[in-house]
């Protein structure tokens, strides 16, 4: 029986590695390609290592195109979205952190009264709306020109705040709800005879009882959100309200593609979301098991 644990315990880990290796070796890729030429990185192609090394490729990005280095020098084109690389970081950061807020927000509420009151139809939305998210987001993207354009939300961040928030509803209240199920209701009865109503109760005694809960889904939804490639591309068209993703795919023309400067900006687009992962990850891992396995 020791035998067979070791073994599977090995097996485990070796498991656990591959997974690891799958989810870095893209991420190496990207790391290794921004700290080198252009010229270098397509002379060969199968060299792991680099033979040199430049962070010209983040001193262009940082400086909006001003200072240019060695390697871009003799470069007379430079893509000019790429100065609008600190106004798209602004862009991210208020998209994400408005769609976050108003997802934790709504999706609190929803799911909260949905572990309290059972009622058959409210479940039926619920899961009639989780169905719909598997529907391919590009398929919804002409309606939602349409709508957004009948409300006059092109061309804003508001627009894309509120249809991400849309997208992203379903999730929260599918991570919240089953973690909302594992506080006892003896409690806000308590505070109710005290004399705190539904609403004061909720907010005094089940929000902070569910606070690895919302790190982990206001994680969740942040990422998500700062990622978004698609809503933003589609509803906003002027370089203003660009989003970090977007600048990105606009390094892809025609005629050239700038493999280094997308990489150097995924990497600074990454750093973001990496560090909040590591602030909150105990927060991550509590509020996403005890959802899954108590509720």
């Amino acid at each position: 029986m020791r035998a067979k644990s070791i073994s599977a315990r090995m097996l485990l880990h070796a498991a656990n590695l591959m997974v690891i290796f799958f989810i870095l070796l893209p991420l190496a890729a990207v790391f290794i390609g921004s700290i080198q030429s252009e010229k270098a990185l397509q002379a060969d192609t199968r060299r792991v290592l680099p033979l040199e090394f430049t962070l010209d490729n983040f001193m262009v990005i940082l400086s909006k195109g001003q200072q240019k280095g060695h390697i871009f020098e003799q470069i007379t084109y430079l893509p000019d979205n790429i100065k609008n690389f600190y106004a798209a970081c602004a862009n991210s950061a208020i998209i994400a952190v408005s769609v976050t807020f108003l997802t934790l927000l709504f999706g609190s509420f929803s799911a909260y009264t949905i572990s309290r009151q059972r009622y058959k139809w409210m479940l039926f939305l619920l899961q009639a709306n989780i169905v719909a998210r598997f529907v391919p987001a590009i398929v919804l993207m002409i309606p939602l020109y349409v709508v957004m354009r009948s409300l006059g939300q092109l061309n804003s961040l508001q627009g894309v705040i509120f249809a991400e928030t849309g997208f992203l509803l379903p999730y929260a209240i599918l991570i919240l709800a089953p973690y909302f199920d594992t506080i006892p209701t003896e409690l806000e009865e308590a505070a109710r005879i005290d004399g705190c109503t539904r609403f004061t109760a909720f907010v005094r005694i089940v929000l902070p009882l569910a606070t690895p809960a919302l790190a982990a889904c206001g994680v969740i939804v942040f990422i998500i959100s700062w990622h978004e490639l698609l809503i933003p591309l589609i509803l906003n068209a002027r370089p203003d309200f660009m989003t970090l993703p977007v600048v990105i795919a606009s390094l892809v023309g025609d005629v050239h593609v700038f493999f280094n400067l997308m990489m150097a900006i995924c990497l600074l687009a990454l750093a973001p979301t990496v560090i909040l992962v590591a602030l909150l990850q105990k927060y991550i891992v509590e509020g996403l098991a005890a959802g899954a396995v108590k509720g």
